[in-house]
């Protein structure tokens, strides 16, 4: 059964789709091209003009699931569905006048992440960056394998930027996807290093 698609209150400025395919990495070919995607979203910040705001959940509900879902079929549409995407992660960009507590409200929330992380059919949590900034602040995707969070490879970030986003009242908000992993990955696992140090897996950090 197709899921519902929610409703979409938030005031959408414009979207944009960022692709980029590394062929040659370290003056070596590629065995196989890294193809990076995020899909972003300009919208008007919800709270914006409003001073501060103790109780976010009311927006929290009206403008996440929609979000959620738009990013998701974005990403879909680029990687050619859901099986395709190994990395995985997401980001949002307040503008000035806002607080990154409300770019933070957008993107850590289940209403938002679960349907990206439904449709590629993870297990791992979404890796994430929430920050405040102007227009063509840098937008930083970290990403990890959906299902393996020790799976090095796979630690990736997206790096782009929209030259006029944020503005001071709106959020950028970024689902980025990953397919493969770094093209000549040669640093190992987490686990090969829990091993070596004789930590176990379920408490790497041996406390």
């Amino acid at each position: 059964m197709k899921e519902r698609v929610p409703p979409m209150p938030a005031e959408i400025r414009k979207t944009l789709l960022h692709v980029e395919n590394t062929l040659i990495e370290g003056g070596k070919v590629a065995p196989t091209p890294l193809k990076l995607i995020a899909a972003m979203v300009v919208i008007k910040n919800p709270w914006a003009g409003q001073g501060f705001v103790e109780d976010l959940s009311p927006a929290i509900r009206d403008c996440a699931p929609g979000l959620g879902a738009l990013l998701t079929e974005m990403i879909l549409e680029a990687t050619g569905g859901g099986d395709k995407v190994e990395g995985y992660g997401k980001s949002g960009i307040v503008g000035l006048n806002g607080e990154v507590e409300h770019a933070s409200a957008l993107i850590h929330t289940l209403h938002f992440g679960n349907h990206y992380r439904n449709a590629v059919g993870a297990k791992s949590y979404l890796s994430f960056c929430n920050t405040r900034g102007p227009a063509n602040a840098p937008l930083m995707i970290p990403l990890m394998d959906k299902h393996d969070g020790g799976r090095r490879s796979h630690y990736l970030t997206i790096q782009t930027s929209v030259a006029d986003a944020p503005a001071a009242d709106e959020i950028l908000i970024a689902l980025g996807a990953s397919i493969g992993g770094r093209p000549h990955h040669r640093i190992g696992d987490r686990y090969q290093d829990l091993k070596e140090l004789g930590h176990d897996a379920d408490n790497p950090a041996a406390v």
